[in-house]
């Protein structure tokens, strides 16, 4: 592209100079040209005077040599004979000065009575018809050389083609400087193409040069964050999807446990575990961070409280065979909340998932809801040893201690599945001490899509003490209308 435009800019200023130089060295020419002639009319004119007086050859060869083209010898007079008198005398013609022009032109121009230019030997002659006193016409030739009528032409060609030649290398310059500013955006955004087609996910093209190449660049690193948000969006549901077999591999390893000893027993549990290697391998894998849906919320809303009384039943049932407490309380009324169903089970699987994976059995547990009219909280509390890192387990591949949050060696990507649903809303996930004695894991979910401002934070954690008191105060008895065994 870049040569093309050298070449195209070439062309088109090389035909403009030509079109314009070559009338204007023409032009330059015949000017040169009627300023030699001029001359020459105004030198044969000197001599008109001398004429209309004598045509005495003395006067008049005295006459020609004052002159400075006479002096020359570019200046010559013809003189016609005088007509024969009556007594039969007649007068003999003159010719003064130096004689170029043959005498068939001298006598055309005395017969025409007008000048006339005619090409001798090494220039041009002049003849100029003048009127005698007699009534005769003398001729006067003036001989203009052939330098003097292309004076000055040569050097004003000259000054032409170098200015043709300025204009032409200009004007490629410019066309070169254009071509790079236009070529090189090009060459960048074909570059980032092939990088983006090798892998390179991270490369972006900056948005420069003309208007059309910025529209392509911007289109270009739009669609490189869509491949990437696309490829994390993968990445991450494998994860979660991965992440959701270990609520059913937490059931299978708990009956391999209680299968007793034997190699049939031994071999289900090595399989159990090898298994529960490797969702953990895949999940470490995809590390990269999904993307939230269009408008940063999830694509449906669920009632909190069916969810939650749905997996407490599943996980009840693992609890009695473990002599797990469980508590369940704020679930008799409907919670919508702007959660997918699927995304709310997928997070309290995880958290009740930690609470049989990283604590002993017969640890109680108990899960709390509360609908504040702008949020919805649900505290997830355990009476195991708790979370010597909080604000390490909620940092994503580096889980804390144990508890609900996770334990040392897990993934971390339970809490994080649970903190981006909570944040997909406008909410937050926090980890503390719990009334039992253990991990308390409490989800704020926003309904209208605002994060919690300061002064509701603090209303939160005051919700957060109320449910505790409840939670405590169930705690102290065994049995209970919200308990669930």
């Amino acid at each position: 592209m870049r040569w093309a435009l050298v070449k195209v800019c070439l062309a088109v200023t090389a035909m403009v100079v030509i079109a314009f130089a070559v009338p204007l060295g023409l032009v330059i020419r015949e000017m040169a040209s009627d300023r030699a002639f001029s001359d020459a009319e105004r030198q044969a004119g000197t001599i008109a005077p001398t004429l209309s007086i004598t045509t005495d050859r003395e006067e008049l060869t005295r006459a020609v040599l004052s002159t400075e083209p006479g002096d020359r010898g570019h200046l010559a007079v013809h003189v016609p004979a005088p007509e024969e008198a009556a007594d039969g005398t007649g007068g003999e013609a003159l010719d003064i000065g130096t004689r170029r022009a043959t005498p068939e032109d001298v006598e055309t121009v005395r017969k025409a009575g007008r000048a006339s230019i005619t090409e001798v030997t090494g220039g041009f002659a002049l003849l100029q018809p003048i009127a005698l006193s007699t009534g005769e016409i003398a001729v006067v030739e003036v001989f203009v050389p052939e330098g003097e009528v292309s004076n000055g032409v040569a050097t004003a060609w000259l000054m032409l083609a170098g200015v043709g030649v300025a204009l032409i290398v200009g004007s490629v310059a410019v066309a070169d400087r254009l071509g790079v500013r236009m070529v090189q955006p090009a060459q960048r955004l074909a570059g980032a193409a092939q990088d983006l087609g090798e892998g390179r996910l991270g490369t972006r093209v900056p948005e420069e040069g003309p208007t059309e190449l910025r529209s392509a660049a911007a289109a270009f690193n739009s669609m490189a964050d869509q491949v990437v948000q696309l490829l994390a969006n993968e990445r991450e549901l494998a994860a979660d999807l991965s992440h959701r077999l270990r609520t059913p591999l937490t059931v299978l390893r708990l009956n391999a446990a209680s299968l007793g000893e034997g190699p049939a027993a031994e071999q289900t549990r090595a399989a159990v575990q090898q298994l529960e290697h490797e969702v953990d391998t895949i999940i470490r894998t995809a590390r990269e961070q999904r993307p939230q849906t269009q408008g940063g919320q999830p694509e449906a809303g669920c009632d909190a409280s069916e969810v939650i009384r749905e997996r407490m039943g599943f996980w009840s049932a693992l609890a009695e065979d473990e002599g797990r407490e469980v508590r369940l309380a704020g679930v008799d009324r409907t919670v919508r909340t702007p959660v997918a169903r699927a995304e709310l089970a997928a997070a309290l699987d995880a958290l009740l998932g930690n609470v049989f994976r990283h604590t002993p059995e017969g640890t109680a547990f108990a899960v709390d809801v509360h609908h504040s009219g702008d949020a919805v909280i649900v505290l997830v509390s355990d009476a195991g040893p708790g979370i010597d890192d909080p604000e390490a387990a909620l940092a994503r591949g580096a889980s804390g201690r144990t508890g609900a949050g996770g334990s040392v060696g897990s993934t971390g990507l339970g809490l994080d599945i649970v903190r981006r649903v909570a944040e997909s809303t406008g909410g937050d996930l926090r980890i503390g001490r719990s009334v039992l004695g253990g991990t308390e894991v409490r989800i704020w979910i926003g309904l209208h899509g605002n994060r919690p401002e300061r002064g509701r934070r603090g209303h939160g954690r005051r919700v957060g003490r109320r449910i505790g008191w409840r939670v405590r105060k169930e705690a102290r008895t065994t049995t209970g209308p919200g308990a669930q065994h």
